[in-house]
């Protein structure tokens, strides 16, 4: 099926700086490359995504963010961009690539040194050495600096020895550690003598040629799992294993030609949270890879709901399409607008996070409102991205739940991405820290205590950073201000300001919170106590920071056609999220029960005023059409006429708008 006009400009305002990069994997990559047969066991699934994998690497479609001397093609926001097109295919497949290229080749890219990258990088570009990320453990996750394998200096024979010294030392749930990779990047504590130097990464080798352990290496496999049916995943086990002085990745810290540890970071802490920081592509990837999935989602969705009747109109008239229900149009459709304004605030974060790499620890600052950032954004999408794969399934009854539509296989996939990368909790609660604190302070030296301390010391507004949008945001809220109250529901400038209210008035109560902690006995009593407040205020901050990226994207827009089309699509983002929270709005009074059922009834209006535009929209959303045909089986053809979006005249859209 032709994409549509209008589904054409959508797409290339929606893909923005990276249409081109996406554009080829949409024109050179076959569905036979990227959509895995269903019908496959486990071993054939994992040989079969290994081979991909290769092959996505020879054709130079996953080697972007590495040293074009090394191998590497294209920008580190371009390999996000790779990342989150391959997700769209399949999820199984970007893991892979996101385990060799984001994490093992990452790791080698952002820790090591010049040896290391020409030793190591063309192989992992080429998956010629296969590589796994040991960093979690069965005894530790998210808590990384309380990992316990032990990376031990020995001067006598000028090696590090690799222990693994408890079972729950166990390296646990590693991609390509049950069957494909041949060496590991380590995660471990750092002893040079009796001094302990805290999380330090060395290159491991972990089997042959033949696949075989290598002496002092146990690996096991986790088998079957609730998905990813393609990544083996596995343990790995280390006794005493020896590796020579320059397998550290030593470029904050190893030991030197004397023997004598030294690092150009003094403070454990601040050289633990910078080496993690360089890594945190991995979590900008994850977060664009789950929001890959509900687009495929959504667009099987909204595609059947075109093609697909149920029940006549009143008098035996013709049968209904689903997508003429306003029922269906609200299950569906709010959540496409919520895809593009995730699809903007994505874009922006990729390049920020292009921006902040390449200065290479120049601006501490910007480096930490990144790292705030990209923990918000991936609880944010994987959360929304399994809420919404489920809603697609449920919406597309039967036929949703036949594995050959992708639905049900997508859904198990994309489960275990809300644990990725860091628990959705957890990274909450990081953005929520940021927001009370000054990036400047290096919250990993405070205990609980200090943490309460320092909050109660807090400047109000701090946390009130802001996109490039910002004059464009200053113009349409000084526009919505003189605007009568009845017409103030699509004024954008409107929007923002519900927005900022519900982020400042939560970050404030939260701030005063912590001030009266401040003052407990039970320090962690006090800040448990804050815990549920602390996920609100992260959870309304990057609902305002995505508002703001959708604002810039649509401004940014050259297409009048589009950019009114867009508009309506901010709209129904907006309206819908301050439909979400109608509760908090309420009770505190911002407006009363007729505002809010105004804004119910106002996103009922905006579904369908859109949902001639549906398959357009979602053609927008980027999923090349035969990729959503499985090998076995596909989803009932579209039947002819259905509406695609340009039908309607520019006119019309326009005056509506």
């Amino acid at each position: 099926m032709n994409t549509s006009p209008t589904g054409a400009a959508l797409r290339r305002a929606l893909d923005g700086p990276f249409h081109q990069a996406k554009q080829r994997w949409r024109t050179e990559v076959r569905a036979s490359d990227v959509v895995r047969d269903t019908a496959l066991d486990m071993e054939q699934a994992r040989a079969w995504t290994l081979e991909k994998v290769k092959w996505l690497a020879e054709q130079k479609l996953v080697t972007a963010g590495f040293p074009s001397s090394l191998g590497g093609t294209g920008s580190l926001a371009e390999s996000v961009a790779n990342f989150e097109s391959a997700a769209m295919g399949d999820l199984s497949l970007a893991i892979k690539t996101g385990v060799q290229h984001g994490l093992f080749g990452g790791a080698i890219t952002n820790l090591g040194t010049q040896y290391h990258h020409e030793t190591f990088l063309p192989d992992a570009i080429t998956v010629e050495l296969p590589g796994c990320f040991a960093m979690t453990e069965l005894g530790h996750g998210s808590d990384v600096q309380s990992i316990e394998t032990t990376i031990t200096y020995d001067p006598d024979t000028d090696e590090y020895i690799i222990d693994s010294p408890t079972e729950s030392a166990t390296k646990a749930y590693i991609g390509s550690a049950a069957r494909d990779g041949r060496m590991a990047v380590v995660f471990g504590q750092l002893w040079v003598g009796s001094e302990h130097h805290g999380v330090h990464v060395a290159l491991v080798p972990i089997r042959d040629a033949d696949g075989n352990d290598l002496p002092g290496v146990t690996t096991g496999d986790h088998g079957l799992k609730g998905g990813l049916l393609g990544i083996d995943n596995g343990t790995i086990q280390f006794d005493q294993v020896r590796v020579p002085r320059r397998m550290l990745l030593d470029k904050y810290g190893g030991v030197d030609d004397q023997g004598n540890y030294r690092s150009p970071i003094k403070s454990k802490n601040a050289r633990f949270f910078t080496m993690l920081g360089t890594l945190v592509r991995g979590r900008v990837c994850v977060g664009g890879g789950a929001a890959s999935a509900a687009r495929r989602a959504l667009t099987i969705a909204v595609q059947y709901a075109n093609q697909r009747s149920q029940f006549r109109k009143p008098g035996l008239g013709e049968e209904i399409v689903l997508m003429d229900y306003l029922s269906h149009q609200r299950r569906l459709l709010p959540d496409v607008a919520r895809a593009y304004a995730y699809g903007y605030a994505q874009n922006e974060l990729a390049l920020q996070l292009e921006r902040i790499m390449t200065a290479d620890g120049a601006d501490p600052v910007a480096a930490r409102e990144l790292e705030t950032r990209a923990a918000g954004m991936k609880a944010l999408l994987t959360r929304w991205a399994n809420d919404t794969v489920q809603q697609c399934r449920e919406a597309c009854g039967g036929a949703g739940y036949m594995a050959d539509n992708g639905l049900t296989l997508t859904r198990q996939d994309v489960d275990i991405f809300a644990t990725f990368e860091g628990d959705n909790t957890v990274l909450l609660q990081l953005v929520a820290k940021a927001l009370l604190l000054d990036y400047q302070t290096s919250w990993g030296e405070m205990d609980l205590r200090g943490t309460a301390q320092k909050t109660a010391r807090m400047m109000g507004g701090i946390f009130m950073e802001r996109t490039t949008a910002r004059s464009v945001i200053d113009r349409l809220v000084a526009a919505a201000r003189r605007m009568p109250e009845s017409q103030q529901l699509r004024a954008r400038g409107w929007h923002v300001e519900m927005f900022e209210f519900r982020e400042s008035h939560i970050v404030e109560g939260l701030a005063q919170r912590m001030r009266a902690a401040s003052k407990a006995e039970d320090s962690f009593a006090a800040i448990n106590a804050c815990q549920p407040h602390m996920l609100e205020a992260a959870r309304a901050h990057i609902d305002r920071v995505v508002l703001e990226a959708f604002i810039e994207g649509i401004e940014e827009c050259q297409d009048e056609y589009v950019t009114a089309l867009l508009a309506k699509v901010c709209d129904l983002y907006a309206l819908a999220t301050i439909e979400a929270n109608r509760a908090w709005y309420l009770e505190h009074e911002v407006f009363g029960t007729w505002r809010s059922k105004s804004i119910i009834a106002e996103v009922d209006l905006l579904c369908g005023e859109l949902r001639p535009y549906s398959l357009a929209l979602v053609e927008g959303l980027g999923v090349p059409q035969d990729w959503l045909v499985h090998p076995r089986a596909a989803i009932p053809p579209l039947v002819s006429g259905a509406a695609s979006g340009r039908g309607e005249p520019a006119e019309e859209l326009l005056a509506v708008s």
